[in-house]
């Protein structure tokens, strides 16, 4: 599993710790941290990927069609040039 960015969590927890109603935001510093642990535990689980990797993985995939599209047109050239009758 890949790091989760941490700043994104922060804002995250912040935010619904500021959408906790007046009356208790007093605890609402106890809840910040609450929701942070809370998320990142949840996040964890989905063990998700980050940006970074996902577009590495995605020029890589990119790179390996285009050598396949290369490698079709080939093998269908040197099928037909084998291929009794064909041109």
């Amino acid at each position: 599993m890949s790091f989760i960015n941490t700043n994104g969590l922060d804002e995250l927890a912040k935010r619904l710790a500021d959408s906790v109603p007046e009356s208790l935001r007093a605890v609402g510093r106890d809840l910040e941290s609450n929701f942070k642990a809370v998320l990142q535990a949840q996040l964890a689980k989905l063990d998700l990927v980050t940006r970074q990797d996902f577009d590495v993985q995605a020029a890589i995939l990119e790179r390996t069609q285009g050598k396949l599209t290369a490698l079709e047109a080939r093998l269908k050239d040197l099928e037909a040039k084998l291929t009794p009758g064909a041109g």
